[in-house]
């Protein structure tokens, strides 16, 4: 079926602005086939089913809308904590503020490095998830990651890795137009926690394919924020083995458009795989996470935790599916959204799914919205504590439960501590 015309005009102004990399022949083949994919799909537009609730304008531009830089004025995330440190400035490697790669039980090649070999184990794994997360629903600004990736990594953990791998991204450049792929595979037995924060760059592209083989842990903890102009589209692909564990989890503060795509295929009997995010906006703030688990194993488990704190305008959306395949018995999916108003001009669409084929399974969804609590705001404020206090208090509460699902403790004080800072700077007397 030919594409609408505006839908090929838009691809192909898009196109005219990017150079596909040279790599070896396997690269360069895989590189091909996601442009023929995109120019079959093309890009979004507002009338496509999965973007509905987000307009797509801005990411489809053929030039990165200006985003201005802001001085934080604070200590980066995870600053203390023990990392191997990864750092692209407006989507550029930077060795010199980078630490060395060597590290116990990790191998790390820069993407263009590793793509220019012959034979490479990420030659199984480049562009593969991301084709396969392409069904049942078109994903095509990951196909666009997948052919015109400019820079990135490829990470292998062959055992337990005792440091977290931190990519850190930079934003200098106010008309920077980044596109960063990163390759993962976690091999049997080993284990892996990758954190990413920063504003990356005015627009980022960013794919991540994650291969968790049989009784391998998967850990990532994200934060995006700070420049509030900036316009993110992400995307996180996994395949989980037999007995592997995959939990992911997304701080997301500031940012006028971010949308965050996950597509997770629990493939191993007894896996275990969680992703949650806690998003707060406020005024000109649009926030997507649209999420697609598929259970084709055995016993297991999966969950999707996703709170969003809006105000002033800001707009939260959440597309979330589990698909259980015949056969994927004794699955355990639990699904849950919920957007917290703190006024009347803000907004929450959602749209939670499930497609069961399976008949011994335990499944459940649920999305709400509404605002603070004005019984338990009564019941703070009478016990001395002042009003905008109060209400901090009563949010903190509601993101906790996206919060629990990180399992280093360390990690999940920093972001609440984060949290708290950001609302403290938004109080309303």
């Amino acid at each position: 079926m030919a594409l609408p015309q505006a839908k090929t005009d838009a691809t192909e102004a898009r196109l005219a602005h990017l150079q596909m990399p040279d790599g070896a022949g396997w690269a360069n083949d895989a590189r091909a086939d996601a442009l023929s994919r995109l120019r079959a799909m093309g890009l979004p537009g507002a009338r496509d089913e999965y973007w509905r609730f987000t307009r797509p304008d801005a990411l489809n531009a053929p030039v990165a809308p200006g985003a201005a830089v802001f001085d934080a004025k604070e200590t980066a995330l995870f600053s203390d904590i023990d990392r191997l440190r990864i750092v692209f400035r407006d989507g550029v490697f930077d060795a010199e503020a980078s630490d060395d790669f060597s590290h116990e039980n990790l191998a790390i090649e820069r993407l263009s490095d590793a793509t220019a070999k012959d034979i490479h184990w990420a030659k199984d794994l480049y562009g593969v998830l991301e084709t396969r997360g392409q069904t049942p629903v078109k994903r095509p600004f990951a196909a666009l990651n997948t052919a015109f990736a400019t820079d990135g990594v490829v990470v292998r953990a062959t055992g337990k890795v005792s440091k977290p791998v931190s990519f850190v991204y930079l934003h200098e450049n106010p008309n920077s137009d980044a596109i960063l792929h990163f390759v993962v595979r976690v091999e049997e037995g080993a284990e892996l926690t990758i954190l990413e924060n920063g504003p990356a760059a005015a627009r980022f592209n960013k794919c991540m394919e994650v291969e968790i083989a049989d009784r391998a842990t998967f850990h990532h903890v994200r934060a995006q924020g700070r420049d509030h102009e900036r316009l993110a589209i992400t995307h996180l692909f996994a395949r989980l083995g037999e007995e592997s564990t995959f939990k992911s989890f997304t701080l997301t503060a500031n940012g006028r458009l971010t949308r965050n795509e996950a597509v997770i295929e629990v493939n191993g009997d007894n896996a275990t795989a969680h992703i949650a995010g806690a998003a707060v906006g406020d005024g000109d703030f649009h926030h997507d996470d649209t999420v697609f688990i598929t259970h084709d194993a055995v016993n297991c488990e999966s969950r999707q935790v996703f709170k969003k704190v809006l105000r002033n305008g800001a707009v939260g959306a959440f597309q979330g599916k589990i698909l259980v395949k015949a056969g994927a018995q004794k699955t355990d999916g639990y699904q849950i959204s919920q957007a917290l108003l703190l006024d009347g001009d803000a907004e929450f669409l959602a749209k939670p799914e499930l497609e069961i084929y399976a008949d011994d399974v335990a499944c459940s969804h649920g999305s709400t919205t509404g605002a603070i609590d004005e019984e338990a705001l009564f019941y703070l404020r009478s016990r001395g504590v002042p009003s905008s206090e109060a209400q901090d208090l009563l949010v903190l509460s509601f993101l906790t439960e996206a919060i629990d699902e990180i399992d280093d403790k360390a990690i999940s004080a920093d972001i609440l501590s984060r949290l708290e800072g950001w609302l403290h700077r938004r109080r309303r007397s």
